[in-house]
């Protein structure tokens, strides 16, 4: 295997081609390697802090949801089923507010909600979400 100089494995990504000559006849092959170490490395890196991330955000001590653009939930943490009793898989791809959201907090909640898909943020908004238990 070809190494860095530091000793290390060198990861390279090898685009090749058959050498042909003037009659037509294959002589062999042109190979143009590219260094792309660091690129693995980084890729490595960039998984690992995805993974970290996942695992931040399903075993915060708060509650952790997500929706689409069409406000259905892709994301659940465990404190959010804890509380509310809905695992993940059962609310996974539905409508938060139409779902989940008491009738006198719908309107307010999506207008928080689609505020942020573009772009606004709030800060310390409450609002109730209801329990499994009907809550």
């Amino acid at each position: 295997p070809l190494r860095t100089r530091g000793g290390g494995p060198m990861q390279v990504l090898l685009n090749s081609t058959p050498r042909i000559d003037s009659t037509g006849r294959l002589v062999g092959v042109v190979g143009v390697g590219q260094d792309i170490t660091e690129k693995k490395a980084a890729e490595l890196e960039l998984t690992r802090v995805a993974a970290d991330l996942r695992k931040l955000v399903d075993t915060a001590n708060a509650p952790i949801f997500g929706i689409d653009p069409a406000g259905c939930v892709n994301e659940w943490n465990q404190k959010a089923a804890n509380i509310t009793g809905f695992s993940k898989s059962e609310v996974m791809g539905r409508n938060l507010v139409e779902d989940f959201i008491s009738g006198e907090f719908k309107e307010s909640v999506a207008i928080v909600l689609n505020n942020a898909l573009n772009g606004e943020e709030t800060a310390n908004f409450e609002f109730p979400l209801y329990t499994k238990s009907g809550n």
